[in-house]
């Protein structure tokens, strides 16, 4: 069987991360993901958004077992204790995603600072809840607060200069994504072939660990990255795939029908994006280029002066994706779509997936080496 410093580190069977793919619901994806023997991650970044998504928020709220009415602090700790209570009787390990851009740090320290106490009132939970993976911002200002309360600390790039700020920071495993990558994807078109191993040979080493995300989906994808020298992969779009994913029907069955070809890059709220190809994400990059043409030179939005009709058109589109209105929905993905064409149960993938894994690195070992 394969196994990485990351299961090592982590306890998990299989070197794979179920991306959090915030700010979308996957409570019950992470549970699986979990339960299947690799890291589920929870997203928590939905929970702030219950103006601004609501249609996000009452999903994210209604798969944690909690009520609209109650606080970040209470459906957090609803959330934590519903995943442990799910997990447990199967070893299953599990961490959170938290966004810690500048528009959402004070959500971040408050979402952070109930996972450090919810785990420690809950004797055993520690075994399973073992990881915080932040996003979206600068980790330094997180060191002490997450390592000092003995979590795995996780936290994802899109560039060498990104790694070397987590080295600094003291992160645990550096996870570097690349352009392939849905939905929030980088500023600049850097891919996994480049930037995997870039940071491998940047920041790896007996303390800090290096996982792939972008573009990983299968076991020919899994054994490159680990042959690249990496510990582990993030995948969000294949397990989006699936048939616990918490994500819409129709969005799912996007993934599965998208083919060669399927993505494009607009807007997507906080910058670049990669969606689903269909003539509503086609009209949404004209829009793009003409509106917000920042978004393809690396140059953020001022939301001051940004015309709204780009904001009120992802809005609705994204509401679209909800109600199951194909005509005006826009459904996130990265270009691994173009690889996947089945949405079986998170098990089923997994095992599928480290049985190739495994074939194709014997295989290799053979001709090349035999």
């Amino acid at each position: 069987m394969i196994k990485s410093r990351l299961c090592d580190l982590t306890g998990i069977k299989y070197p794979i991360i179920q991306a959090g793919m915030g700010p979308f619901s996957n409570n019950n994806l992470g549970v699986a993901a979990a339960n299947a023997g690799v890291l589920g991650l929870f997203s928590t970044s939905g929970l702030c958004n219950k103006d601004f998504l609501p249609f996000v928020y009452n999903d994210w709220i209604k798969s944690a077992e909690a009520n609209p009415e109650d606080d970040i602090i209470v459906a957090m700790e609803k959330m934590l204790k519903r995943a442990y209570r799910l997990t447990k009787d199967k070893n299953g390990i599990f961490g959170i995603n938290v966004m810690v851009s500048a528009e959402l740090l004070l959500q971040a320290q408050i979402i952070i600072d109930t996972a450090i106490r919810v785990r420690a009132a809950n004797p055993g939970m520690e075994k399973h809840f073992k990881v915080i993976f932040t996003s979206a911002g600068d980790p330094v200002p997180f060191r002490e607060k997450i390592k000092e309360a003995g979590f795995t600390w996780m936290h994802v790039v899109p560039s060498v200069k990104g790694a070397l700020r987590c080295k600094k920071a003291g992160v645990d495993v550096i996870v570097a994504s690349g352009h392939e990558g849905g939905f929030h994807t980088s500023w600049e078109p850097v891919h996994s072939m480049i930037l995997l191993p870039a940071v491998v040979e940047a920041v790896s080493d007996e303390k800090t660990l290096v996982c792939g995300a972008g573009g990983f989906c299968d076991g020919k994808t899994l054994a490159a990255a680990l042959v690249m020298g990496a510990d582990g992969v993030q995948m969000g779009t294949r397990f989006l795939a699936t048939q616990e994913s918490d994500f819409p029907q129709i969005w799912r069955q996007g993934v599965v029908d998208a083919g060669d070809r399927g993505t494009l890059v607009a807007r997507g709220f906080v910058g670049p994006a990669r969606w689903i190809k269909n003539p509503r994400s086609e009209e949404h990059a004209k829009n793009t280029l003409q509106k917000s043409p920042g978004c393809y030179l690396g140059v953020p939005d001022d939301m001051m002066s940004i015309d709204m009709n780009l904001i009120m058109f992802e809005l609705e589109s994204m509401k679209a994706a909800y109600d199951g209105d194909k005509e005006k929905a826009l459904l996130a993905a990265g270009e691994a779509v173009q690889r996947i064409n089945d949405m079986p149960k998170v098990n089923d993938l997994v095992q599928t997936m480290m049985k190739e894994t495994e074939d194709i690195l014997k295989g290799v070992q053979t001709k090349m080496l035999g």
